[in-house]
């Protein structure tokens, strides 16, 4: 097995290219070597969510991805939602409605939902319940997130923003 590889691919509308070692996982490519820190590792076991990213627009668990894996893919980190310095639907109905407290699962949340509302714009209560079922919030926020999540399909605009 080589030591390093190229990898090629599209982070957050930026194309990227570098070197990393077959054993890398996407989150630790995305912290420790882009320093997009958003990302948060916390299980490595793909149990919490809170690495939650999009890679060709379905979520994804970067603690346990390889990097290698998203080769040539387009990959949305949670400091993509934001265009030009405006906060994304979403994430504006996170603030607008206290979906966060220590903040440690909102980018996986926030993820996760972009990814649920992309697919599916107009989701019941419980679709978006069963969509965040693999996102653990430490200090029980849900109510609120479920809340802002139904409030940002409820305007009917797109929620995404680097990349729609």
């Amino acid at each position: 097995m080589p030591e390093t590889m190229e990898l090629a691919t599209t982070i957050n509308d930026r194309e990227r290219s570098l070197r990393i070692e077959p054993r890398e996982t996407l989150g630790e490519v995305l912290r420790d070597r882009l320093g997009l820190t958003g990302t948060k590792i916390s299980c490595d076991a793909q149990v919490c969510g809170a690495c939650t990213v999009l890679v060709d627009d379905l979520a994804v668990s970067a603690c346990t991805y390889l990097a290698i894996d998203a080769e040539s893919r387009t990959v949305r980190t949670v400091e993509g939602l934001a265009t030009d310095g405006q906060l994304s639907l979403l994430q504006q109905a996170f603030i607008d409605h206290a979906g966060f407290q220590c903040g440690f699962c909102t980018p996986g949340m926030l993820m996760t939902a972009t990814a649920l509302l992309e697919e599916n714009p107009d989701p019941s209560r419980d679709e978006v319940i069963h969509a965040l079922e693999g996102n653990l919030c430490r200090c029980t926020g849900y109510a609120q997130i479920i809340d802002a999540v139904l409030a940002a399909a409820a305007t009917g605009r797109p929620v995404a923003g680097a990349t729609r």
